[in-house]
């Protein structure tokens, strides 16, 4: 009985003192965050824009409006090829600038 209770007490002890793991679960860390996209969000109303690329998720578009609001856009739009066609070249130039 004695070896029991000490079994118990010491597998207590161990789960207090054992620091729990700051990862988060492997479940969340592989959602993709954008579920759908938006096709039709005019320029004007974007106050910035975020770009994510996480595997096994297609790459990702996040735009932050002028009123908070977080919407997914679709990659593939016109504008946004074209923007991001911009931002790559402008950033070969300041490479080549170097």
């Amino acid at each position: 009985m004695d070896a029991k209770l000490l079994a118990a007490v010491a597998a207590l002890m161990v789960l207090i003192f054992v620091s729990p793991s700051q990862a988060k679960p492997i479940s969340l860390v592989e959602r993709c965050y954008c579920r759908s996209t938006v096709n039709s969000v005019p320029r004007g109303y974007i106050r910035e824009l975020r770009f994510i690329h996480t595997p096994n998720c297609p790459f990702q578009v996040i735009a932050k409006l002028k009123t908070n609001k977080e919407v997914c856009l679709n990659p593939e739009i016109r504008w946004m090829q074209q923007y991001l066609k911009n931002a790559i070249n402008k950033m070969k130039k300041s490479k080549q600038g170097n």
